[in-house]
């Protein structure tokens, strides 16, 4: 026996276990993702930043021979994109992962929630 029907026959009980699923597959990835760590590097290795999938800052590694007070403004500018290169490839991968569980399909906000 089939499941409840809805509006234009489709399978109620059917579609409420795929966006259960959907939903488990997405916490699951989101608890990946947060444990997950992102490098940035500028300089040419000078600086090199590692960020969390949750785009927290976890540590800064500078090559000592990178300090130098005359060169201080370039070294606060390599730690910027360091961090930002950082970040952006934690935003990149949590994208791609959440089109992959989702099938590329944009997900609409439901109503209430």
């Amino acid at each position: 026996m089939k499941g409840p029907r809805g509006l234009g026959g489709v399978d109620l009980g059917k579609m409420m276990k795929q966006v259960q699923k959907l939903q488990s597959d997405m916490t699951k990835l989101q608890e990946e993702l947060s444990a997950r760590q992102y490098e940035g590097v500028a300089g040419g290795g000078a600086v090199k930043a590692v960020v969390n999938g949750q785009n927290e800052l976890l540590s800064i590694t500078i090559v000592p021979d990178a300090v130098e007070p005359s060169d201080l403004e370039m070294l606060q500018d390599m730690i910027v994109a360091a961090v930002n290169q950082a970040i952006r490839k934690a935003r990149d991968d949590a994208a791609a992962e959440m089109s992959r569980v989702t099938g590329g399909v944009g997900i609409p906000p439901l109503p209430g929630l």
